[in-house]
């Protein structure tokens, strides 16, 4: 290869007449240089340094004294790596290891108080609702962003929304959100691409409905309801499960909302509108193989027909083991205080029944009780 290169052929040339890696062509020429082939060492040299030292029993035995001593006599308490160094300075010590040797050496002898996390693998997306997780249901996630100003002090509140297995992004910013334009605007979202087994919500009152009255059933979950999707809200100030979504709102404000200066609602619409075409258009892929059911023909939103079908809320019991939902108290399991658990509102057997969540354990989730509960049947105020 050498001659080769001395000869005027390009390096990259001999790396491909070798196949070889221009790395290794220039790793030789480079040890060659211009002298003369006897007097060139040709042999192949390990990357690991031929000699190593390592501090000899007597001084690791020494440090690990001092850091007894300090332990148990130091004025400060401190007894780790940097002390153990100021140490050995202080007394003059010859030659005195670096503190990286030091922590070193203490790990070695096993003298760390410290004990390394214990890393478990990530439940799989979807994990407290079963169908999800074993990917035979789809899951849309919506969340609304807050706070943002355009000029003239137009305050901007965006709907955004995605589906967790396929990706199917959504976004519409405009002005204030209420409950009504929300049930419009995913009602326009599954007419053009076809309904979720699950759309998932937090606890905004524009998406659970008024909290201050019992058995409070809003006008999102009623639109669910009527569409055969079963609503799902999360756990109240727990958003990693809105992880999904969260993530997607953090995209949209980096590549849409920061990145051009907008001047009214349609010049925010129009801006973000390209970045969810392109956006689908990279995952087409992924959306289409996620089957979604067809938007229903001929379909209309009553608000004040009966309830029909399941709702879901995610909930973390109380020191009791209670869970509250729909303005109530449920006693869940006593010995189940402080965990999540997964309470499905079936509306046509008229029972609630929780189930235990764990995250270690995603794949063992037992019934833990189960209750008896009429759904109201007062008119719905609009």
């Amino acid at each position: 290869m050498v001659a080769q290169v001395r000869s005027g052929m390009s390096m990259r040339a001999v790396a491909r007449a070798f196949h070889v890696s221009l790395l290794t062509v220039q790793r030789w020429v480079q040890r060659a240089q211009t002298r003369r082939w006897d007097r060139v060492d040709w042999s192949d040299r390990p990357p690991i340094p031929q000699l190593t030292s390592r501090t000899d029993a007597a001084t690791e035995d020494f440090i690990l004294q001092l850091r007894h001593e300090l332990k148990t006599q130091s004025a400060l308490g401190e007894y780790g790596a940097r002390a153990i160094h100021r140490e050995l300075m202080a007394r003059g010590q010859a030659p005195v290891p670096a503190v990286s040797t030091i922590g070193r050496i203490l790990e070695r002898r096993g003298a760390l108080d410290g004990q390394h996390r214990v890393r478990r693998p990530a439940p799989p997306r979807g994990w407290y609702l079963p169908p999800v997780a074993a990917g035979h249901a789809e899951l849309d996630s919506f969340d609304i962003v807050e706070g943002l100003i355009i000029q003239g002090g137009l305050e901007v509140e965006v709907l955004t929304g995605i589906s967790l297995l396929g990706g199917l992004p959504a976004a519409w910013p405009g002005s204030p959100l209420t409950a009504r334009l929300v049930v419009d605007r995913l009602t326009e979202h599954w007419r053009q691409f076809g309904l979720p087994t699950y759309a998932q919500f937090d606890n905004d009152t524009r998406f659970q409905g008024a909290h201050q009255h019992r058995d409070s059933i809003g006008r999102v979950m009623r639109l669910c309801l009527s569409l055969s999707i079963v609503p799902v809200f999360t756990p109240v100030q727990e958003p990693g499960f809105q992880a999904a979504v969260e993530n997607f709102n953090g995209w949209w404000q980096s590549k849409v909302w920061h990145r051009f200066r907008h001047t009214s609602y349609p010049d925010l619409r129009e801006r973000s509108d390209a970045y969810l075409r392109a956006r689908r258009h990279r995952a087409a892929g992924r959306i289409e193989a996620i089957p979604r059911r067809g938007f229903p023909a001929p379909w209309h939103l009553d608000l004040q027909a009966p309830l029909h079908g399941t709702i879901i809320f995610l909930r973390r019991t109380s020191e009791q083991g209670a869970a509250t939902l729909l303005g109530r108290r449920f006693d869940v399991d006593p010995t189940w205080h402080h965990r999540l658990v997964r309470c499905e509102v079936d509306l046509d057997a008229h029972h609630i029944r929780f189930y235990a969540l764990r995250r270690r354990d995603p794949g063992s989730q037992p019934l833990l009780r189960e209750v008896n509960y009429t759904p109201p049947s007062r008119r719905f105020i609009e």
